[in-house]
């Protein structure tokens, strides 16, 4: 006897965006420094016909609502588990900036542990290169 496959809820993701029709998804990944970067990579791939999402704050930037050190610390963690949902929604992952801190090191180890292919915008700095 043969039992039907069972989808994994990533097979379920691809299949739904085919069903939708939806474009190539790119996520943003790098250091926060490189913000200015960011908004031009995320012009070039949108204008490319991709749906961009990329880091939405830099907290190295002032603002109230990562003023306080202890809230701050709870955001970062809130912050990275968003990006991290960010790296499974998407097909592709860019990174963008020529330097690759811890952060951003993470981000790539875990985008490929899920296959996700990985582009540069500096590929010398590519960790696995």
């Amino acid at each position: 006897m043969s039992y039907p496959h069972l989808l994994t809820p990533e097979e379920k993701l691809a299949d739904a965006k085919k069903l939708l029709s939806l474009p190539h998804i790119v996520v943003i990944c790098g250091s926060t420094r490189f913000m200015t970067e960011m908004a031009e990579a995320d012009l070039r791939e949108t204008e490319a016909g991709r749906i961009v999402v990329k880091p939405g704050c830099d907290m190295k930037s002032p603002h109230e609502l990562w003023s306080d050190p202890v809230e701050a610390e709870a955001l970062k963690v809130r912050l990275g588990d968003l990006h991290r949902a960010k790296i499974r929604l998407a097909d592709e992952v860019l990174v963008v900036g020529d330097y690759i801190g811890d952060s951003t090191r993470a981000e790539i180890a875990y985008a490929r542990s899920l296959g996700k292919p990985v582009r540069f915008t500096h590929p010398e700095v590519d960790p696995d290169a």
